[in-house]
């Protein structure tokens, strides 16, 4: 698929690495349209780099499919969707101090369930609905992580992202035959916001571990997303940005 004139949502667009990608993928000559939930984020692109977006909470599904029947009768269906949205709420599994015992709270637990799974779910159900009604061939990519593999101190986050691995096989099977691609990116530890609210000694180790010898860069997943809108022959697949890093 040519990037160049395609009208592309991207989830959690507004900053970090959704930013990224919209950007470069403006420059390349498509047309990206950011969600988000905060209003000011997505103000403060539209001023500094011209992307529109919309606020959207990607947890309510009256919602989501208001949105994506909306951004279609205005721009025509999106010929991608790039799910990224997504957040932790870390916790170990069980603690004991002294006599107590503290466990995962399912706040924590369902709070990441929600954004990270059902909200990929809920936008790319909606998003392949409109490529379909419309006769529109294209491509979702789903953004995993190198710890869908199971990280500690990360049981939400891990099995949402080994879940997001999952349904993108899923709908690579389903999707096909109405020429609709799906795949994912599993990026390892890179330089966002997210990451740098992890200490520099636990920063410290991780990098001691990544073969290269560094964290990864914003655009160096972003290239991975230019990769897979333009190999029409990637389906199905999770292509591991981590710089050799295993967990």
């Amino acid at each position: 698929m040519n990037i160049k004139g395609k009208n592309i949502i991207i989830t959690g667009g507004a900053r970090g690495m959704g930013k990224q990608f919209g950007l470069d993928l403006k420059a390349l000559g498509a047309n990206p349209f950011a969600i988000d939930v905060l209003e000011e984020n997505l103000k403060a692109l539209k001023d500094e780099t011209g992307i529109p977006g919309q606020v959207l909470d990607v947890t309510n599904e009256p919602n989501v499919e208001s949105f994506f029947e909306s951004y279609t009768e205005q721009y025509g269906a999106p010929q991608v969707l790039i799910n990224n949205a997504g957040i932790t709420a870390d916790s170990l599994f069980i603690k004991k101090r002294e006599e107590e015992i503290s466990k995962f709270s399912m706040d924590k637990w369902k709070k990441v369930i929600d954004v990270n799974l059902t909200g990929v779910f809920l936008c790319g159900r909606e998003a392949s609905a409109q490529m379909v009604r419309s006769g529109v061939e294209g491509v979702i990519i789903n953004i995993s992580s190198i710890s869908r593999a199971g990280n500690f101190g990360q049981t939400n986050y891990s099995a949402t992202k080994s879940g997001v691995a999952a349904m993108t096989v899923a709908w690579a099977k389903e999707l096909s035959r109405y020429g609709i691609r799906s795949a994912a990116i599993a990026p390892g530890y890179v330089n966002t916001e997210m990451v740098a609210k992890i200490s520099r000694k636990v920063i410290e180790g991780i990098v001691a571990q990544i073969p290269v010898g560094r964290l990864g860069e914003m655009n160096e997943i972003s290239r991975a997303v230019q990769f897979i809108i333009e190999c029409d022959f990637f389906n199905g697949r999770v292509l591991e940005v981590d710089g050799g890093h295993r967990i």
